[in-house]
């Protein structure tokens, strides 16, 4: 299998982003997948797209949730592992 990689879009001081990246570490630690922070401060492209909605928890070109780690989209993009 090749190795998945999941990218969290985030803000600065944002509360709900730390707390999505502290929820994906055991999924991490479980599955082995590379995780991608991204800060979108700054880029005016992934500002307009992203906005207030942060953080944003995407699979490739999928978002697989927003906000709060939604560990049932998690399970299934890693094939309900």
């Amino acid at each position: 299998m090749t190795e998945a990689a999941l990218t969290v879009f985030v803000r600065s001081g944002c509360h709900l982003c730390e707390e999505m990246l502290r929820d994906l570490e055991p999924w991490r630690r479980e599955v082995g997948f590379e995780l991608q922070v991204v800060d979108i401060d700054g880029d005016a492209a992934l500002e307009a797209k992203y906005g207030a909605r942060v953080p944003v928890l995407a699979g490739g070109e999928n978002e697989l949730c927003q906000f709060s780690l939604d560990e049932h989209a998690v399970r299934q993009y890693f094939g309900g592992r």
